[in-house]
């Protein structure tokens, strides 16, 4: 296909979200419309296909450089460096917890090996607050500076989690003045009411996860803006949130634990947009695993448990995902002798096109099984060695995999529709038990990428009141106005900014009249 070159009357955006395998790109225009897509493989170097992906959409797409007005990147590079335990930095903590807190020691939930990439510098001082901001114990700031002095030249950054501190951040903000006196202007502070919630250790390790993470995000912000300015794009660079929105780069330098598990995100937003639907269940099948998430109000539904992250409890928002060992790469064996056929876990990932039979390998893969049962049209032949009973029974398999994870994730017995995304999507059947419709939109392999372009910031809180203090309205109302600044802050326009979801629980366990306020809000660049 030939496009025109445009000039600069429309403002493009650019979305390119990496995965494991591929990275794709999508350029919409102002209207969100896609215009054109690519996948190109993953690099070892990750900057590496993001030059790629780039280079190839303007080659084929022929817009104008200058008329891209924004750049969106979904990375796997946070979850990658957690998980490999490579490229962290230092972390010094202080937790403000004493006396109350001390039974438990920080990182006591950690292995060795992620402790020794983050450091050991962790300390427990007097403060603390109640459930309702009263002090239980007054901080004393000589014992915080004398913590300080140890870490002083043997940490990147500081990490700051204090009792309570979501409902009273004042003993946080003054440790962080503090970290700056003593260890300059220019070090790093993770204040852990910015980034979890009320659970005191799972806000803890996200705190120090973030700034451990620090120097990771600092360079693929880096990487990106080069990469982009190399093609002469000036555009804005926003990075993909994992509540399926987005963060200015310079918001993404400070809290870049919100990167986690944004590609999931950007399937479930691009379903929507794609689709047109607000509620339905998104399958997002690659070349390794099946993620199924949930589609309410047009966001990603988030998870209301304790979320795992490299092995280490975290209680910062993440989206209720389900992944199973599914995927277009996942090796298909058969054992004639019992008549037995078993798919995956086990995928050949990014070396499908090498190792696939179809592609004239000598692994039976789930794509091989979806060719010869008709199910993609492929050019190049190759099939008519494939066994079509294995290929049958395979199919039954993975059928019945994916039909018992959207049943899962169901929270009816009613029949639920579902979008169908991603490259490896053609392995699904046109009827699934369970399922009202099946919706493969167009562009359903580039999803992600189109999620990551679409362009709503958003904003959240999560804290206790005190209706003593106040009424349920006023409690309401200031919970509503701290996610706002929260979404201006990240880089929406304040005029376009909406309540996208409130909720409230009365906390029976606390005396008097505490109330748990839940707000996110999101609007436009």
């Amino acid at each position: 296909m030939t496009w025109t070159i445009i000039g600069h009357e429309e403002a493009y955006r650019i979305g390119i979200d990496v995965g494991g395998t591929n990275t794709d790109a999508a350029l919409l225009d102002s209207q969100l419309n896609t215009i054109h897509t690519v996948k190109v493989h993953t690099t070892r170097d990750v900057n590496e296909g993001i030059v790629e992906s780039i280079r190839r959409l303007l080659s084929e797409s022929r817009v104008n450089p200058a008329s891209i007005r924004y750049a969106m990147l979904g990375t796997t590079h946070c979850t990658n460096a957690i998980v490999e335990r490579k490229h962290l930095g230092k972390v010094g903590l202080i937790r403000l917890g004493a006396p109350a807190t001390t039974s438990i020691p920080p990182q006591a939930d950690w292995d060795d090996t992620l402790k020794d990439a983050v450091g050991t510098h962790a300390y427990i001082v007097n403060g603390g607050y109640e459930y309702d901001g009263r002090t239980i114990v007054d901080l004393d700031e000589a014992e915080v500076m004398e913590c300080f002095a140890r870490m002083k030249g043997q940490v990147d950054a500081i990490a700051v989690c204090g009792v309570f501190s979501p409902v009273n951040t004042a003993q946080e903000k003054r440790v962080e003045q503090l970290a700056k006196q003593v260890l300059g202007e220019n070090m790093p502070v993770t204040l852990s009411h910015e980034i979890g919630s009320i659970g005191l250790l799972e806000r803890e390790n996200a705190s120090i996860l973030n700034g451990a993470l620090l120097k990771v995000i600092a360079g693929v912000v880096e990487g990106f803006e080069k990469a982009l300015q190399g093609f002469g794009i000036h555009a804005g660079v926003y990075i993909c949130q994992n509540d399926g929105t987005l963060m200015r780069s310079q918001y993404a330098l400070a809290y870049p634990i919100l990167t986690i598990a944004c590609g999931p995100t950007n399937s479930i937003r691009g379903a929507a947009h794609l689709s047109g639907l607000s509620n339905a269940l998104v399958v997002d099948i690659g070349g390794t695993t099946t993620d199924i998430g949930v589609l309410a109000q047009g966001f990603p539904r988030q998870s209301s448990a304790a979320v795992e992250i490299g092995g280490v409890r975290t209680n910062f928002r993440m989206p209720d995902i389900l992944s199973i060992g599914i995927g277009g790469g996942t090796i298909v064996r058969a054992e004639t002798a019992k008549d037995l056929v078993t798919v995956g876990p086990d995928s050949v990932g990014y070396e499908l096109l090498r190792r696939g039979r179809i592609f004239g390998g000598d692994t039976l893969t789930a794509t091989d099984v979806a060719v010869k049962l008709g199910r993609y049209a492929w050019e190049g032949g190759m099939t008519e060695d494939l066994d079509e009973t294995i290929c049958r029974k395979a199919d039954e398999v993975i059928t019945r995999a994916i039909e018992d994870a959207i049943d899962r994730m169901k929270t009816s017995a009613d029949d639920v529709d579902v979008v169908l995304v991603g490259g490896g999507s053609i392995l699904v059947a046109e009827r699934l038990e369970g399922v009202a419709r099946i919706v493969r939109p167009d562009y359903y392999d580039a999803a992600n990428a189109i999620g990551a372009a679409l362009g709503e910031v958003s904003g959240e809180t999560e804290r206790i009141y005190s209706l003593d203090e106040m009424t349920y309205d006023e409690a309401k109302e200031a919970a509503k106005n701290h996610a706002i600044e929260q979404a201006v802050l990240a880089g929406a326009d304040r005029s376009t900014v909406q309540i996208v979801l409130a909720e409230d629980i009365p906390i029976a366990y606390l005396p008097g009249n505490a109330l748990l306020v839940k707000v996110k809000a999101a609007g436009r660049l």
